[in-house]
């Protein structure tokens, strides 16, 4: 009876992760061949094929595959990144913006601008002339700074999981109210570059972004087998981890900092794109049940499609003027979200 039930599982999940991997592709597929410009199918496949006009190889590879390839990256990132709070926090509304990671991040990037453009460079008021190239190593020294501001506040009173979740609201709460005080004050006409990274947006993103995401996909993927059975005893309170042989604060401490890693490179890559890490993790555990494995490969694979979907949905619906990824998220993650918690709870 136990091997029928586990065969059956064992079926069910593998139907499950071939179905999500179509979803995959066909979500991949309809962000390359669908998009404001309208190329002909053909034209499209030619393209990537090797062929095509010199004006379609310009709109599929400089800018949907980069914006797409980014957007997959960034979307592995915020998911997996909010699994690993919420299951070490146990803490079910954990998400990069939780852990003052997001905030962090905002702060540092309107520094940035603030000094390289008010004033050494008073003049500029263009995007050409703002020097956005930094803004992903910004915005990820923000978020990672912050994210070490709140572990060290929280190992200062004892490093627990409620403790380090209220440390990161409180921080959090105090970063993004200096950011918004800074961009009240700058004057509005240098203010849109921030506002549009503050909404979670993948407008221009070229492969330099993608790039700079992938060392950080590759070692947070590559950390998962090493973190596999801590964070699996993490669920559980400390002394009852530590029953275990777990050393707590050592593996706490590890998997705190990949996923402030994951989530701060990629809100310096595409801003802070809501409600991804909050609602991913969530919708990979409603589908995969007790199945541990199966959830966090669900999360990732779950985040990229969302976001790829999520992006496309804005391209589209907003033509020219199009809708930020991270006003997309927010709009269907709150409804996606309810619904959730109406199955679970």
């Amino acid at each position: 009876m136990t091997a029928s039930v586990s065969t059956k599982v064992g079926f069910s999940a593998a139907w499950m992760v071939a179905a999500l991997a179509a979803l995959a592709v066909l979500s991949l597929a309809a962000a390359i061949f669908l998009g404001v410009a309208d190329i002909p199918m053909a034209d499209v496949a030619a393209v990537l094929t090797g062929g095509g006009s010199s004006e379609a190889r310009s709109i599929i590879l400089d800018i949907r595959l980069p914006r797409i390839v980014t957007g997959i990256l960034a979307g592995i990132h915020f998911s997996l990144a909010g699994y690993l709070l919420q299951t070490i926090t146990r803490n079910p509304l954990a998400d990069p913006s939780l852990m003052g990671v997001s905030q962090g991040a905002t702060l540092s990037v309107t520094i940035f601008l603030l000094f390289t453009v008010y004033i050494f460079q008073p003049g500029s008021n263009t995007l050409a002339e703002l020097p956005v190239a930094w803004l992903p190593a910004a915005g990820l020294a923000g978020g990672m700074l912050s994210g070490g501001v709140i572990y060290l506040l929280a190992f200062r009173l004892g490093l627990s999981a409620l403790r380090i979740t209220l440390c990161g609201v409180a921080i959090g709460a105090v970063l993004h109210a200096l950011a918004i005080g800074l961009i009240a004050g700058w004057g509005s006409a240098r203010i849109e570059i921030i506002l549009e990274w503050l909404s979670g947006s993948l407008y221009a993103r070229s492969w330099d972004h993608a790039l700079f995401l992938l060392p950080f996909t590759i070692a947070g993927l590559a950390t998962l087998p090493v973190i596999y059975r801590p964070l699996m005893l993490l669920q559980f309170d400390a002394p009852v981890a530590r029953s275990f042989g777990l050393a707590y604060r050592r593996q706490f401490t590890l998997v705190l900092i990949v996923s402030c890693a994951l989530a701060a490179s990629a809100v310096g890559a595409v801003g802070p794109v809501v409600f991804v890490g909050l609602i991913v993790p969530h919708l990979a555990r409603f589908l995969a049940g007790r199945n541990f494995i199966l959830s966090l490969a669900l999360t990732i694979v779950l985040g990229a499609i969302i976001v790829t979907l999520g992006d496309l949905a804005g391209r589209l619906l907003g033509q020219a003027e199009e809708i930020p990824i991270g006003v997309v998220t927010a709009v269907f993650g709150v409804p996606l979200l309810l619904a959730l918690l109406r199955k679970t709870m």
